[in-house]
């Protein structure tokens, strides 16, 4: 955002450490708060019922929680929270409302990210429905790896069967074949990237229209970039 804008909500913000599974967003209530992750990721959760949902989209230090307030609305459609340990900067709904209401630039420039936002999520639901598991598992992990410093990422089966929809064991059938093909290693409560390029190559057609849109219309995406290095992951 422009340096104006960031000095209008500077006396707002707040630095936070976020623990996993720790909500941002729910479902059908108010908006509290807007996050700025600049650690970590958080998923965007859609839930059919107390023991049914899927991730519908990721955000990392790319992005912001919130949407809807940058779209006129104060309620939540669906949940949010912490999918890996984050730091992040909080700004509470009022004064992030009030800032969007006041300058002239703010608010646009938020909308672009929620466009992007909007085709991320457009991409999973198609993909989710049309591709095998073990492409969407490599796409998932490209997306992490965007927003992760370093190429560890630190998740557990468990929990990645919830962001995919997907029984358990699939998962590790799934991370079993792509670590056969040397692209990962994956351990218990973490996988390494070790080819990127090979999760492309697998990813195919699934991986990098929504990223050409982000870097088309809010700026470069990744943590390759060495702007991105600066906080190497312990």
């Amino acid at each position: 955002m422009s340096v104006d804008d960031f000095e209008r909500l500077k006396p707002y913000l707040e630095s936070v450490f976020l623990e996993l599974r720790a909500p941002l967003e729910t479902a059908g209530q108010k908006i509290e708060a807007v996050y700025f992750l600049e650690s970590g990721l958080a998923s965007v959760v859609a839930r059919t019922s107390a023991k049914t949902e899927a991730e519908v989209g990721i955000i990392g230090f790319e992005g912001m929680t919130g949407s809807a307030l940058v779209m006129g609305d104060d309620q939540a459609t669906l949940d949010c929270y912490v999918q890996s340990t984050s730091e992040a900067v909080r700004v509470a709904a009022a004064p992030f409302v009030e800032a969007l209401e006041d300058s002239p630039t703010l608010r646009p420039f938020l909308l672009r990210y929620v466009q992007y936002f909007h085709v991320q999520t457009s991409y999973t639901a198609t993909i989710n429905a049309r591709q095998s598991l073990e492409v969407r598992l490599a796409r998932w992990l490209l997306m992490c790896s965007d927003r992760t410093v370093g190429d560890r990422l630190l998740i557990t089966h468990e929990f990645l069967s919830i962001m995919l929809g997907v029984r358990r064991p699939g998962v590790t059938v799934g991370l079993q074949m792509i670590e056969s093909y040397g692209y990962i290693r994956a351990r218990r409560g973490e996988v390494t990237i070790r080819d990127r390029n090979g999760l492309l190559k697998l990813a195919q057609e699934t991986y990098g229209p929504p990223e050409a849109q982000y870097r088309r219309l809010v700026g470069d995406l990744g943590s390759k970039h060495p702007a991105r290095q600066e906080r190497p992951l312990a």
